[in-house]
């Protein structure tokens, strides 16, 4: 027998769920019980919060951007020696 869950949730979310149903050929009601019976069979809740940026960290991010392209940093190294090579070449050109 079927039973009705009733929820509180913001607009934004359930217009989001029903997106992602669909995209999927679910309807929302099939997507939720879903997700609810496998809680119950993993008796795992897995949930996902999408970290948001500070605006310090934007501003840093910004700052390495820029001065990666402006050539300010040493290219990748895929061999520990290649970089041991351009690092002391490096800093015989500021001790000299």
């Amino acid at each position: 027998m079927n039973t009705v869950i009733s929820i509180r949730i913001d607009k934004q979310a359930k217009e989001s769920a029903q997106e992602v149903a669909e995209n999927t050929g679910l309807k929302r009601g099939t997507l939720i019980g879903a997700y609810l019976r496998q809680v119950v069979a993993s008796r795992h809740i897995s949930l996902y919060a999408p970290e948001q940026m500070t605006p310090k960290l934007e501003s840093l991010i910004a700052e390495v951007e820029a001065e990666l392209a402006a050539g300010k940093v040493s290219k990748k190294f895929d061999i520990a020696d290649d970089f041991l090579v351009d690092l002391n070449r490096r800093v015989r050109k500021v001790n000299y």
